[in-house]
């Protein structure tokens, strides 16, 4: 039997038919539809500490086990292999916190020097008239310069600390009403100032925020200022901190504001805005 022949016609047309076929088994899709698919979907990867024979319908999180539900979570999943806990917020400020930790190391300074005082007053006087003291009495007279000189240090420790100015954090959360209204009338002189004395340099004024740390003493005098986060300008950095110091005086501590503090240190964002005024707000220190 003899092979027909087939005509060049005949093998375009079924390679032709062969690409269209296979064309026809691809399948189009958006890239941003399955971004998107992904996206709204993330999958963690978790471990699981129960297993369920139910499998979820919608998983949330990849595991070692399937895990329908559970857990004491209302809603979500606890982050955190701890037991959830209910947030809570003491109301104590971060001026608070430093105070009760000053107060606390005071107190330990002072249990320690009563303690060192003790020790000392333990034990026994050398004999002057032994001229070869025995072993004990070596170690015991080692012991005595030993705490004599801790003794010393911690006096010197506390003298220091109690030559130290008393400062007080002036806060967003500071309540009292002598602190909120001495920096009441802080805060308006030194925008009265920076608006009547705008910066400016070669001629055009300088805009930025920056935030400072003011340092006052009880006669409302400025102590130092520093640039806690600067403006990113170095000349209005320091026009700011000369017109913070130019504000001052800003009158005298209360007698209540003098039992407390020999200083307040106030924390403050500093906006020279386009209207050509000083805005100024308080920070956390």
């Amino acid at each position: 039997m003899k092979l027909r022949k087939f005509s060049t016609l005949e093998y375009a047309i079924g390679i032709s038919v062969a690409v269209h076929a296979v064309l026809l088994t691809v399948r189009f899709v958006d890239p941003d539809a399955i971004e998107r698919a992904f996206r709204d979907t993330p999958l963690e990867v978790i471990l699981v500490n129960a297993r369920g024979n139910a499998r979820p319908d919608k998983a949330l999180a990849i595991a070692q086990t399937s895990l329908a539900g559970g857990g004491e979570a209302e809603r979500g999943r606890a982050t955190s292999p701890l037991p959830s806990t209910q947030l809570s917020d003491s109301g104590d400020t971060l001026e608070e916190e430093s105070q009760k930790r000053m107060q606390q190391l005071q107190k330990q300074q002072t249990m320690l020097l009563a303690q060192v005082r003790q020790q000392l007053a333990a034990l026994p006087l050398p004999d002057p008239k032994q001229a070869r003291p025995s072993n004990e009495q070596a170690a015991q007279e080692a012991k005595r310069r030993l705490l004599l000189k801790q003794l010393a240090e911690i006096e010197r420790r506390i003298k220091q600390d109690s030559q130290k100015p008393r400062k007080r954090y002036i806060g967003p959360s500071t309540r009292e009403e002598a602190y909120a209204i001495y920096y009441d009338r802080l805060r308006r002189a030194i925008e009265d100032k920076g608006t009547e004395n705008f910066p400016a340099s070669g001629g055009k004024k300088l805009y930025g925020e920056l935030t400072m740390v003011v340092t006052v003493d009880r006669q409302g005098l400025v102590v130092s200022t520093e640039i806690a986060e600067s403006s990113g300008n170095r000349v209005l950095d320091r026009r700011a901190e000369a017109i913070a110091r130019a504000a001052a005086p800003f009158g005298r501590f209360t007698q209540d504001m003098r039992k407390e503090a020999d200083q307040i240190v106030v924390v403050s964002r500093f906006k020279f805005s386009r209207n050509e005024t000083l805005e100024t707000r308080l920070s956390a220190p």
